[in-house]
């Protein structure tokens, strides 16, 4: 299984290639690579990327340069080599979970496939992971090989892919544990997270009435924190009383009469103690403001 020869175009490279050798490395974590545009070794390669003019899943042929592209999403994003590679390994790669693997795609593999095929409506401004790859390339002024800044390319993106996987199966265990907090919160207003776990989207979709996040901090204190009125809003659905902002120590004990209170962000959206006990009355004081 690890002895297969890939091959892909040789020369100037993009995202969509490396991206799409990243991922065929998870799978197959030895094969010899050829870059190249020879059509007698591209025909005899087990599995052809980028190249050849031929999509063909069964036959392990993923291009998408031929006349009439290889398809494209319901969202009308096409498909470019490393979507055509993540439609037929990307559930395996995510280890046979279907919710990463839809994450991976739509975070990932479709911002890439749209960047390269010239679908660019709605891709945010700025520096772009596939611009990111792109300068791995030699410039004008280098004598660097291709083939030696390719394989420097794939690995950082080897790395970029593995913690986009590990990123999106984080967000989806996030999920059942913040919903399982919303059942069990004994006021829906408070929400209490046993373990800090990402807890926006989540929250966002299943309560209107959660008004603060109640959650332990690395350090072993305990934090309250504000839900905003929507994901990304610097408006709170309510704020931390006005007197604690940014009090903290003595100051913020005097005001709010808890003996252990330790800071109150300046902006009124987080505010922390030392115990669980004294972050839950916080909680009940911003409420009754």
């Amino acid at each position: 299984m690890n002895d297969k020869t890939i091959a892909t175009h040789n020369g100037n490279f993009h995202a969509d290639d490396v991206f799409s050798i990243a991922a065929l490395k998870i799978i197959f974590p030895s094969f010899k690579l050829i870059r190249t545009r020879d059509s007698d070794l591209i025909a005899n390669a087990d599995i052809v990327v980028d190249v050849g003019g031929v999509y063909d899943a069964d036959a392990d042929r993923f291009d998408h340069h031929q006349r009439g592209g290889a398809g494209e999403r319901e969202n009308g994003i096409p498909y470019s080599s490393f979507g055509l590679i993540w439609q037929k390994y990307g559930l395996e790669i995510c280890q046979d979970n279907q919710d990463v693997a839809n994450g991976v795609d739509s975070g990932l593999v479709s911002t890439i496939d749209a960047i390269d095929c010239g679908h660019v409506e709605g891709i945010y401004d700025g520096i772009s992971l596939s611009q990111t790859i792109g300068m791995f390339n030699p410039t004008w002024q280098e004598d660097s090989h291709f083939d030696t800044c390719f394989d420097e390319a794939v690995d950082f993106a080897t790395r970029v892919l593995t913690r986009f996987i590990a990123s999106a199966n984080g967000g989806i265990s996030a999920k059942a544990i913040v919903a399982k907090a919303i059942e069990d919160a004994e006021d829906p207003r408070v929400i209490v997270l046993e373990k800090y776990t990402p807890w926006k989207r989540t929250v966002h979709a299943l309560s209107e009435e959660a008004l603060y996040m109640i959650y332990p901090s690395q350090t072993g204190q305990w934090r309250i924190q504000t839900v905003p009125v929507e994901p990304g809003s610097f408006e709170d659905r309510k704020s931390l009383p006005k007197p604690w902002a940014g009090l903290s120590d003595k100051e913020l004990k005097d005001v709010t009469g808890i003996d252990d209170a330790m800071f109150c962000h300046n902006g009124l959206f987080i505010a922390g103690a030392e115990s669980f006990e004294s972050t839950m009355k916080m909680a009940t004081i911003a409420l009754e403001v």
